[in-house]
């Protein structure tokens, strides 16, 4: 008898915004170790030091650097990591994201609007590309965005970031919507409180914040990129063709307590 992995990625060619640390990072691993070559596209100085690390363990991974706060950086290195991956892509992860904090009166708009450009604009064009991608392939295709906690609740001083969060969930709708019978699925993951960079003020043992966070996620145990990795790998496999629109929370059990 034969046994079908559907979870397998093998040949399968994979965009991660925002891969060369972090949660995207763990995605991005993840998705390699099911099989995918995978380019990440990140501004950040540690990308190249990620896609060695990667080639290092034997995976298949290019990198490219581009702002995607900035649209002609976004398209140049959109279309440089598709010429990376052979002309041809079947999974694209909106990893990339950015905070800031501020009580909301006196949150700068400049630092609004970097938050909305980067976590929800971006994301929007990236979608676009890749869905333009899928249907002139005539392949389908599976786009993963990257929601969060903040876009169920409010928060804290993250105005920006709840509104740009709770956007991403609507479009990740609205794009099932229209393509679910083209053959993409555009579904979003939604990490709970994850012990990563951008979590630095959350995580600090002094803020009382950090109690009260971790006593209601029911392990008591904040989540890491490795947590990142099956759910990734899911959504952008076979095993999730049945499944379009949907916002999984990855958090431990935090929205349910």
């Amino acid at each position: 008898m034969m046994f079908k992995n559907f979870t397998d990625l093998t040949g399968k060619k994979a965009i991660v915004t925002g891969g060369a640390q972090g949660l995207s990072r763990g995605m991005a691993e993840g998705l390699m170790e099911a099989g995918a070559e995978v380019c990440v596209i990140d501004i950040s100085q540690h990308t190249e030091q990620t896609v060695r690390e990667m080639t290092e363990c034997g995976y298949v991974c290019w990198g490219v650097t581009a702002d995607l706060g900035n649209e002609k950086s976004l398209n140049e290195g959109f279309d440089s990591a598709i010429r990376k991956l052979g002309g041809h892509l079947d999974i694209l992860v909106n990893g990339a994201g950015v905070q800031r904090r501020h009580p909301s009166d006196e949150f700068p708009y400049e630092d609004w609007e970097f938050v909305m450009n980067i976590n929800l604009n971006a994301v929007f064009r990236l979608c676009q590309r890749a869905g333009r991608k899928f249907m002139e392939q005539k392949s389908g295709g599976k786009i993963i965005n990257i929601a969060s906690m903040l876009s169920f609740f409010g928060g804290y001083t993250v105005p920006a970031y709840a509104a740009s969060k709770g956007g991403v969930v609507q479009l990740t709708k609205a794009l099932c919507n229209e393509w679910a019978e083209k053959g993409i699925q555009v579904n979003a993951l939604a990490p709970g409180y994850m012990d990563t960079e951008m979590n630095t003020a959350l995580t600090d043992r002094t803020n009382p914040r950090f109690k009260e966070i971790t006593d209601r996620i029911p392990a008591h145990v904040w989540g890491t990129p490795e947590d990142m990795k099956g759910p990734c790998v899911f959504l952008a496999s076979s095993a999730s063709d049945y499944l379009n629109g949907a916002v999984i929370p990855v958090d431990g059990g935090y929205l349910v307590k």
